[in-house]
């Protein structure tokens, strides 16, 4: 897991041709917006966020955040021990981005 500035994050997900954004906060918070392309799988979710973890393909790279970045980078960590290798953790989250940002 890496913790990246959003101009980072932003520059390595734009060049990351097996990128995927996982957006892990409560789907309260996702209503209020969310960042384009986004996947949602809410942390809080417990034992049932490791189960819809572990559907997804761990050879991807996944670009996670949530409301300030705490719980995403909680999500990068256990995702890291599930064997997923590349987990990018947007510091600030939401709360920060300054990209686009689609309805739901």
């Amino acid at each position: 897991m890496a913790d990246l500035t959003q101009q980072e994050w932003t520059s390595k997900l734009n060049a990351d041709q097996n990128a995927v954004i996982l957006d892990v906060r409560t789907p309260e918070e996702v209503a209020q917006g969310i960042i384009p392309n986004a996947i949602t799988i809410d942390i809080y979710k417990g034992q049932g966020f490791v189960y819809e973890v572990e559907k997804l393909d761990p050879s991807k790279t996944y670009y996670v955040y949530c409301r300030s970045g705490g719980r995403s980078a909680q999500a990068c960590s256990v995702m890291n021990q599930l064997g997923f290798k590349n987990t990018y953790n947007l510091i600030g989250g939401f709360m920060e981005w300054k990209g686009e940002v689609a309805s739901i």
